[in-house]
C-alpha cells in the first residue's frame, strides 16, 4: 500500500495551533514508527518503509545501502546533517509517521512547538537536508528547531549500531547503566543526593567567594545601603509621581480652569449670581429647555407628552452638571505656597527615578530597585555573624551530601551483584557461557561528585584464567555486541524508549551465538518495536517484517539505484537462502531456510 507523504508546510484551512495538547484518535497502545520515507540519501533515490510494531529486520548485499536506513532514522530525529551523504542531483528529505498513546510526553513537547496531529492521529517528522549541509526540521506541519526533533527522540527512539558501543566504555553510562538496574527507588534517592550537592556547591562558593572578596563586597554593600537611604530620605507612595504630576498641572492651570468652568456653568444654567453679567440673565440651556417642556407638557399628544418627559429628564441633567461644575470651581486650589511644595516633591521623586530606574520605569523602578539591593545586601554581608552563620549551613548541607552519598553507594553495590549475574545468564546464552561480567565499584567519600562518590567501571573475563578488565578493553568487537544486548535485554520491560535500532550488532557473531541474537531480538519486540539492519539469516528468522534492499545500476540515469520492499512466503525464503549460502534458488538453501523459520516460529511460540 503506497504511503501518504507527510507534508512540511501547514496546509491552508488549517486550525492555528493550540497550547492544549493534541487530540491523537488513533494513537492507542505503545508508541511507535509505522512508515519512514527516504529520499535522494546515499545510493537511495525515493524509497518507504511500513514498519510493524514487533521486530523489523533490514537484510540485502554488502553495499546495497541497508545502513541508509538507520542513517535516514537518525538525520529524522535530529542527528547530524551529513551533507556528503546526499546525492549530486538534488535534496536528500526523511519522512516519518509516528503513532503516539494519548498520554505520551511526545504530544506535549509537540504541542509547545505548535505541531499539529494529522488527520489519522499521528504525528508526522520531517528532515530536509541540501548540498551544501543546510538541514531544515518540521514536526507536525510546523518548522521546528532540529534541537525539538532531539528532544523529543530522547524519550522515543534508541540507535545501536558498532560506533553506538563506545557509550559501554565510558564509566559515566556504566555508573548510569547500573543506577536504572537498581530501581525507582534508588533513582529518587539519587535526585535527591544531587539536589543537595548542588546546594552544597552553592554555600561553599558562596562563603568562599565572601572571604576571599570581603573588600569588594563590603563596598559594594556600601554603595546599595546608601541607595537605599536616599530612597528612605524620600519615602515616595506607589503612584505619587503621576499623582504629583496631575496635582502640580492643576495648580499651575488654576485661573484658566476656573475660568472655564464658569463659563460652561453659566451657559448651562445662567448667572444665578448676577456676579458674571452685571444683573442681566442671559437665555441658557436649563432655562430654555425648560420652556420647550412647558410647551409640549400642555398637549394631549401621548407623543408629545413622552417628549415633554424627555425634556423633564434632560433639565434635570444640566442642573445636575452644572452643581458639580460649582463645586469643582470652589474646591479648585490656586495657592502658590501648595504648588511650591508640589513642584518640590515632584522634583525630589524626579530625582530618585533618575538615579535608581531604568528609562521609562518611574517609580516602579524605584521600588525595584530598591527591593533588588535589599536581596543584594544579604549575600554581600561580611560580618563575622553572616560568615559563621554560612558556615554553619554550608557543614549542614555537607553532612546531608555524606549521608545520601553513603546510601547511594550501597544501593549500587548491592545492585552490582544481581545486575552482573543477569546480564552473564543472558551472555550465557549468547555462547560466551564462560564469561564474567562484574562490577567495580571505588568510593571517595573525601570527594564527592554530582552523581555520587562512585567510580563505577563494568568488567568483563570473556574466559576461565583471564582477569576481569574494563569491557571495552577485554571485549572483541563480536563480544561487546553481545553485551551490550544482553544489557539491553536485562532492562528490556523497563526501558522508556520504544523504539530500539540495532544496526549489525551482530558483526562478528555466527553458529549458534546468532540464533540466539534472534531469539533476544525478538524478546525485546514483545515491549518494543524493534529496527535491526543484519547481515545473518539466524537474526533474520525471528523477524515479524522481513525487508530487503536491492541495489540496481540505472543505465539511463548513470547512476546506482537502491529500493527497499517487504518478503514474505518464499520470496523470503529466497532471501534467507542468500543470506545462507549466496545462492537463492539453491534447494538445500532454501530447506535450511524454511527450517530457521519453523525454529524461530517455535522459539516465538
Amino acid at each position: 500500500m503506497p504511503a501518504r507523504t507527510p507534508t512540511t508546510e501547514r496546509g491552508a484551512g488549517r486550525p492555528s495551533p493550540s497550547p492544549a495538547v493534541p487530540a491523537p484518535t488513533s494513537g492507542a497502545g505503545p508508541s511507535r514508527l509505522t512508515e519512514l520515507r527516504i529520499r535522494g540519501l546515499g545510493a537511495i533515490d525515493d524509497v518507504t518503509l511500513e514498519l510493524g510494531s514487533g521486530l523489523t529486520v533490514v537484510t540485502g548485499e554488502t553495499g546495497a545501502g541497508k545502513t541508509m536506513v538507520v542513517t535516514g532514522l537518525t538525520l529524522l530525529f535530529g542527528g547530524r546533517a551529513d551533507a556528503g551523504r546526499v546525492r549530486a542531483d538534488g535534496r536528500a528529505g526523511v519522512e516519518g509517521r509516528l503513532l503516539l498513546p494519548p498520554d505520551s510526553p511526545a504530544w506535549q513537547r509537540a504541542a509547545e512547538a505548535g505541531a499539529d496531529a494529522d488527520d489519522d492521529g499521528s504525528l508526522i517528522l520531517a528532515r530536509t537536508v541540501s548540498a551544501e549541509g543546510r538541514s531544515r526540521a518540521f514536526l507536525g506541519g510546523r518548522s521546528v528547531p532540529v534541537g525539538v526533533v532531539a528532544e523529543l527522540a530522547e524519550g522515543l527512539l534508541a540507535v545501536h549500531g558498532q560506533t553506538d558501543q563506545l557509550r559501554l566504555s565510558r564509566p559515566a553510562e556504566q555508573r548510569r547503566a547500573l543506577d536504572r538496574y537498581a530501581g525507582a527507588q534508588h533513582l529518587a534517592l539519587l535526585e535527591r543526593y544531587r539536589e543537595a550537592y548542588h546546594r552544597w556547591r552553592q554555600l561553599a562558593a558562596d562563603l568562599e567567594r565572601r572571604r576571599t572578596q570581603a573588600r569588594e563586597l563590603a563596598q559594594a554593600a556600601d554603595v546599595l545601603r546608601h541607595g537605599l537611604k536616599d530612597i528612605g530620605a524620600v519615602a515616595p507612595e506607589p503612584g505619587e509621581d503621576e499623582a504629583l504630576d496631575t496635582q502640580s498641572k492643576r495648580l499651575s492651570d488654576a485661573d484658566a480652569l476656573r475660568a472655564a468652568a464658569d463659563e460652561a456653568r453659566m451657559a448651562l444654567v445662567g448667572d444665578v449670581t448676577g456676579e458674571l453679567t452685571g444683573g442681566e440673565v442671559p437665555q441658557d440651556a436649563a432655562a430654555a429647555l425648560a420652556t420647550a417642556e412647558r410647551a409640549l407638557a400642555g398637549s394631549d399628544d401621548p407623543a408629545l407628552v413622552m417628549l415633554a418627559h424627555d425634556l423633564a429628564d434632560a433639565v434635570g441633567v444640566v442642573s445636575d452638571v452644572a452643581g458639580q461644575l460649582a463645586g469643582y470651581v470652589a474646591d479648585l486650589d490656586a495657592d502658590p505656597g501648595r504648588l511650591a511644595e508640589v513642584l518640590d516633591r515632584r522634583a525630589a521623586i524626579t530625582a530618585l527615578v533618575r538615579k535608581y530606574a531604568a528609562v521609562g520605569e518611574g517609580l516602579v523602578g524605584v521600588f525595584a530597585w530598591a527591593e533588588d539591593a535589599e536581596r543584594r545586601l544579604s549575600e554581600l554581608d561580611v560580618s563575622d555573624e553572616a560568615l559563621e552563620a554560612l558556615t554553619g549551613a554550608r557543614d549542614s548541607a555537607r553532612v546531608e551530601v555524606d549521608g545520601l552519598g553513603a546510601q547511594i553507594s550501597s544501593g549500587r553495590r548491592a545492585a552490582a551483584e544481581g545486575f552482573a549475574a543477569e546480564v552473564g545468564r543472558e551472555l550465557a546464552g549468547l555462547a560466551m557461557k564462560s564469561a564474567r561480567v562484574s562490577f567495580s565499584i571505588e568510593s571517595t567519600p573525601d570527594a564527592p561528585g554530582a552523581d555520587g562518590i562512585d567510580e563505577v567501571a563494568l568488567l568483563l573475563a570473556p574466559h576461565p584464567g583471564a582477569p576481569p578488565r574494563p569491557v571495552h578493553r577485554g571485549a572483541s568487537g563480536g563480544e561487546l555486541s553481545r553485551v551490550m544486548l544482553a544489557i539491553e535485554v536485562v532492562f528490556a520491560g523497563a526501558d522508556p524508549v520504544p523504539v530500539m535500532v540495532f544496526d549489525e550488532v551482530d558483526a562478528g557473531v555466527g553458529g549458534q551465538a546468532a540464533g540466539e541474537i534472534g531469539r533476544r531480538l525478538a524478546r525485546l519486540a514483545r515491549d518494543h518495536q524493534v529496527v535491526v539492519v543484519t547481515h545473518l539469516a539466524q537474526v533474520a528468522a525471528f523477524a515479524d517484517t522481513h525487508l530487503v534492499v536491492d541495489k540496481s545500476p540505472d543505465t539511463a540515469a548513470g547512476v546506482t539505484a537502491t529500493d527497499i520492499r517487504a518478503v514474505d512466503g518464499e520470496d523470503r525464503v529466497r532471501e534467507l537462502a542468500r543470506m545462507l549460502s549466496g545462492l537463492t534458488d539453491s534447494d538445500t538453501g532454501r530447506a535450511h531456510a524454511r527450517e530457521l523459520l519453523a525454529v524461530a516460529a517455535d522459539a516465538r511460540a
